[in-house]
């Protein structure tokens, strides 16, 4: 992997890869560091278990059942 972090003072930038890459499929990702603050500053919304609810009204453990082979 290779991480550059440059100024830029053209609307032309030349990069040069290691010879391991030539032959290899590259993605190239641009952006300001202003975009790259934004993007991790967003928080994930916590995690809820609501998505399966099971009635357990009369329901028994046999723990001897459970553990019969």
């Amino acid at each position: 992997m290779i991480r550059k972090i440059l100024k830029v003072d053209s609307d032309t930038i030349s990069i040069s890869v290691p010879s391991s890459y030539i032959g290899k499929v590259l993605e190239i990702i641009a952006f300001s560091e202003e975009e790259g603050q934004s993007r991790e500053s967003v928080k994930k919304q916590p995690a809820t278990f609501k998505a399966l609810s099971l009635d357990t009204t009369g329901f028994k453990f046999n723990r001897d059942e459970a553990n019969e082979r």
